[in-house]
């Protein structure tokens, strides 16, 4: 018996770790940028915080994530958090560590792609209002209805009409999603000139996140002067008590992280949620029962 319950706690162990090296992947994959960029003749000073401690406040403040969830769950809340900023700027990075425990069917992301010539046609809020959230579910935008004063206005997709129709609308919009009951959370992702032409290099030379990198985004880095002004008047036209922007310093992509996750944690005031007390049922045994074999063409070659 007792070698029986060693078994399982080893197997449950092997589990937990199992869970972790998500994230120590995903770590080892950021740990390949100095190396990347010094191939390529740029050399990378990195002051970045102690990783022990990093990974210990990460799963700290993924646990209390966990905790908004149920909460959210719970009472039924809706929520809508908008993740913005310039190109390589961390948005994306940050979005994964928040969702990386949680329910899927509870917290999505929401990445909308170029609207379709239909969608064009519409009042310009509708494809997004598809996506907000019901009771009991959290919404992060990877991107959001603020393209039009960004990219759209740098770029000239938008004409000048569209572009203060916009203005118009935007805080009416986020003022009725407030009185519907819907938590909206607005953060900008800021990045130094210098680190963004650091990150635009390590993806272009990178085999593994060169499809990042589209001549959007380098036109983009070309205008970075035009990006910095429609940033600039887009928060001050938008920034309004009922969902004010909320400024992520980005040149330390661990730092960023965590000062995202605990400040979006304090925006939602949330307790713990009593579960009921599960217990695992005895499984039920038929004697006649025989467990077919798998055909061995039906089985993926165990190369590992």
């Amino acid at each position: 018996m007792s070698q029986e319950l060693s078994e399982h706690a080893r197997r449950l162990y092997a589990e937990i770790m199992d869970s972790l090296d998500e994230e120590l992947e995903m770590e080892i994959d950021d740990e390949r940028y100095d190396a990347i960029l010094q191939e390529a003749g740029f050399e990378h000073q990195s002051d970045s915080m102690d990783r022990r401690y990093y990974f210990r406040e990460l799963l700290r403040l993924q646990c209390e994530l966990v905790k908004l969830q149920d909460w959210v769950v719970n009472k039924k809340l809706k929520v809508v958090v908008i993740f913005e900023g310039r190109d390589a700027a961390g948005k994306g990075g940050a979005i994964k560590r928040i969702t990386q425990r949680l329910n899927p069917r509870v917290c999505r992301v929401a990445a909308l792609p170029v609207p379709s010539d239909r969608e064009r046609t519409q009042w310009y809020f509708q494809r997004y209002v598809s996506h907000l959230p019901a009771g009991g579910e959290i919404v992060l935008f990877d991107r959001s209805w603020y393209n039009r004063a960004g990219v759209e206005r740098v770029m000239g997709f938008c004409t000048d009409e569209e572009y203060e129709a916009f203005f118009r609308d935007v805080t009416e919009f986020e003022k009725m999603l407030a009185r519907s009951g819907i938590i909206l959370i607005k953060y900008w992702f800021s990045i130094s000139d210098d680190e963004q032409h650091r990150r635009f290099l390590m993806r272009k030379h990178d085999p593994l996140k060169q499809w990042k990198l589209s001549p959007m985004d380098l036109e983009s880095r070309r205008r970075w002067e035009d990006y910095t002004k429609v940033k600039e008047i887009m928060m001050q036209r938008s920034h309004i008590p009922e969902a004010p922007w909320w400024v992520v310093e980005g040149d330390d992509k661990k730092r960023a992280r965590l000062n995202c996750i605990s400040h979006l944690l304090s925006q939602i005031p949330y307790d713990e949620t009593e579960h009921l007390d599960l217990e695992l049922p005895e499984r039920i045994h038929n004697p006649n029962y025989k467990r077919l074999p798998t055909p061995n063409e039906m089985l993926v070659p165990a190369i590992y």
